[in-house]
């Protein structure tokens, strides 16, 4: 049984994935060695430098008119990706413009970022409120996208909502990645990346050569001092590559700000999320000095793990992606409150799998241990737990929408009140869901599945979009008043 019926009601629009929205990126051909040791990237230039130049200009031509209507700046990308591979050609070759941007498009593939599924949206307000009618408020939604090989990426949609009603902005037509730059590390942050896999004992070499802020030139600089040395031990240089890899994992995404929103899409780029960024949680944050910020955390995916990482913005053209330590930022989950608390940032953290805590840092970047504040206690969600988005503040407290796993493994979504002074002590929980798959969205890639990254307050409604077995993205409408009432009967 679920409280729907009394507080919740489904509204329009509904988002299905559209295998329409493609990008355009680097595509390398199996390096396996064939018999005559060429690899097959080798062997695919060899072929396009054997063309004549009349080959080279029909062919060029054809691929730009399949191409060229789909992507804004196809002859671009194409030149991009050659730079990729340029290094195979003899040094002394000369290559006209259109052979270059002919090898790029051998070296280049449309990937279909919504092909499997769209779903997991988190919605915040938007940094631009102009332009609106009374009672409206802009938003910004992301959302998770899955193609082919069930790589997730992050992308956004905007809008504008009443208390009553939706309305999603026509999507840009053509997508981009962004440009991604190495940022500036901490020597501690380092030292305690470091230390959670493994002893930094070797690496102090390298910290010795390294100032407090460091950037990639000075890392490859101390890195390329401690390499001379001929006495240094092999777990020195194994260490070495473990540096390289989570500064690889702090970066920039750069968009150029004529691109809408929409079009803009964070792709994986560090190896630790080369199979998936999932799951981002938005949050509008209000800096102590009153202006608004937004920090998102998501789950990075290599295949094989998974780690909580930062995204922080301030425009949606620049994002900083960092890499979060420390003990709270483990698993997936995790969520920033929307503001500092006693002059710390606060998270919620499932670090355990199962459970909802609460973790505090001082950078963003560091969480310390966490405080478990909510377990598994009724039969909805006994096989876990774990928050829907940022906490949202009320007057009565800290708003948390949840998830919960039952029998058949079906996800229902509730929610839990935390006090406004310390967001460890619980005040209510909902002993049932708000939510759960209605018969028309029990089915798709997960069945029985709802599930939201996040949700704002508009004129005492609570705006909750949701996606629903992994197959689609909808809205439901929550009368914040009600809601309360059956929070405090819980009390």
């Amino acid at each position: 049984m679920t409280l729907e019926t009394a507080l919740l009601r489904r509204v329009a629009p509904e988002l299905q994935r559209d295998s329409k929205r493609v990008i355009a990126r680097l595509y390398l051909p199996g390096q396996e060695i064939k018999d005559d040791e060429i690899s097959r990237a080798d062997a695919v230039i060899e072929r396009i430098m054997g063309m004549t130049d009349e080959e080279v200009f029909v062919t060029l031509a054809e691929t730009v008119g399949r191409y060229g209507d789909r992507h804004r700046d196809i002859h671009t990308t194409w030149l991009e990706n050659f730079g990729h591979v340029e290094h195979r050609l003899p040094r002394a070759v000369d290559v006209s413009v259109e052979r270059r941007q002919l090898i790029g498009s051998y070296f280049t593939k449309e990937y279909a970022i919504e092909g499997a599924a769209l779903f997991n949206p988190s919605i915040c307000v938007h940094p631009d409120q102009t332009g609106l009618k009374p009672g409206e408020l802009r938003f910004i939604m992301s959302a998770r996208a899955v193609g082919e090989g069930h790589i997730s990426s992050i992308e956004f949609r905007t809008g504008i909502l009443t208390s009553r009603e939706i309305q999603i902005d026509q999507p840009g037509q053509y997508l981009l990645t962004g440009k991604a730059l190495h940022k500036t590390m901490t020597r501690d942050f380092l030292r305690i990346s470091l230390a959670e896999l493994k002893d930094v004992t070797p690496a102090i070499g390298v910290f010795n050569l390294l100032p407090e802020v460091f950037d990639a030139r000075l890392l490859e600089s101390a890195i390329a001092t401690v390499e001379k040395d001929e006495l240094t031990h092999e777990s020195t240089r194994e260490i070495i590559k473990d540096i390289k890899w989570i500064f690889s994992c702090n970066y920039r995404v750069d968009f150029p700000h004529d691109r809408p929103l929409s079009e803009r899409i964070l792709f994986p780029t560090a190896v630790d999320e080369s199979q998936g960024m999932e799951d981002a949680r938005f949050t509008a944050f209000v800096e102590e000095d009153g202006n608004l910020t937004y920090y998102a955390t998501y789950t990075a995916y290599d295949g094989s793990h998974v780690k909580p990482h930062l995204i922080h913005t301030s425009d949606f053209q620049t994002f900083d992606i960092t890499r979060l330590v420390g003990p709270a930022a483990k698993n997936k989950g995790m969520a920033i409150f929307p503001r500092k608390i006693m002059g710390k940032y606060f998270a919620l953290s499932r670090w355990d799998r199962e459970s909802i805590s609460v973790a505090k840092s001082l950078d963003t970047k560091i969480w310390g241990d966490a405080i478990e504040i909510c377990i598994p206690e009724q039969p909805w969600e006994f096989i876990q737990m774990g928050n829907c988005g940022p906490p949202i503040e009320t007057p009565e407290g800290w708003l948390v929408i949840t998830h919960g796993v039952g029998p058949m493994r079906e996800y229902g979504i509730g929610a839990v009140l935390l006090d406004l002074n310390d967001p460890t002590i619980v005040l209510a929980t909902l002993s049932q869901p708000l939510l759960t798959a209605n018969e028309d969205e029990r089915d798709g890639y997960t069945p029985n599945v709802v599930y939201s990254c996040g949700a704002l307050i508009h004129e005492q409604t609570l705006i909750l979009p949701y996606g629903y077995s992994d197959e689609a993205i909808r809205f439901a409408l929550v009368d914040l008043p009600e809601l309360m009432n059956r929070v405090r009967t819980c009390l």
